[in-house]
């Protein structure tokens, strides 16, 4: 007698990944064929699907270790392969092989960062991410090129100027110790614990609205300053 195809509930989660792993691949497609607009897009709808995975995981109750790695997959090629080759097309390309380097910082650390989340991982829920969350990195790439990205121009002065100091930060910050939040979810018990955290992201929200996406990537700049100064002021109380 055949055994009998199973249809478990972690292939719904799965699902939502493996559109995360395609938008990203497309992401790739359009930026090779200077679509930049579309490509930056896309990976922002990669970034849903990735928030789409985990949320349905809890639903289901069907997180697994297969699923959490078939994530960490999609997330290096659409949150690290995906903005490193954006952003080489769009400006670095001029830095030749100094410049194939510095857009390579972000998959590398971006692949560190991941093979770390899964060595560490405890649990399929965390408060923390030790570490720039390589979503945040791309998503930061992506907003800064549908604000300041003109075709046929390129990006003007003085926004050319942060390009490298920001990748470089940001491939930096992905492997060090810094830690950020998680985004709390939408439950009672997150609002009651995290609610200025809940206005916050409701006024980004509102902003981003307002400026018509411009504000986006000052959004995420904010964001990860906050870290980077919370780690500064716990290493000077820790030694007062």
């Amino acid at each position: 007698m055949r055994p009998r195809f199973r249809v478990t509930r972690s292939v719904i989660p799965n699902l939502f990944t493996a559109m995360n792993l395609f938008a990203g691949f497309l992401s790739i497609i359009n930026a090779s064929q200077q679509n930049y607009q579309y490509a930056a897009w896309l990976i922002i709808i990669a970034a849903i699907f990735d928030a789409l995975d985990g949320a349905v995981a809890r639903l289901t109750k069907s997180s697994s270790e297969l699923g959490v790695e078939l994530d960490s997959l999609s997330d290096a090629v659409s949150f690290g392969a995906a903005p490193a080759f954006l952003i080489y097309k769009t400006y670095l390309n001029s830095y030749e092989t100094i410049g194939v380097l510095i857009a390579a910082s972000l998959v590398l650390a971006g692949g560190f960062r991941l093979a770390r989340f899964n060595v560490q991982l405890v649990g399929f829920d965390k408060s923390f991410f030790t570490g720039l969350p390589i979503p945040i990195s791309a998503l930061t790439i992506s907003s800064f090129i549908l604000s300041y990205y003109e075709v046929p121009k390129g990006f003007a002065s003085p926004y050319s100027e942060i390009i490298i100091p920001l990748v470089l930060l940001l491939s930096l910050l992905m492997v060090s110790r810094i830690k950020y939040d998680t985004i709390p979810k939408p439950t009672k018990k997150d609002l009651k614990e995290n609610p200025i955290l809940f206005l916050l992201i409701v006024a980004g929200i509102i902003a981003a609205i307002v400026t018509e996406g411009r504000a986006i990537f000052f959004i995420f700049v904010l964001f990860i300053l906050f870290g980077i100064f919370r780690y500064i002021l716990s290493l000077f109380i820790r030694r007062t």
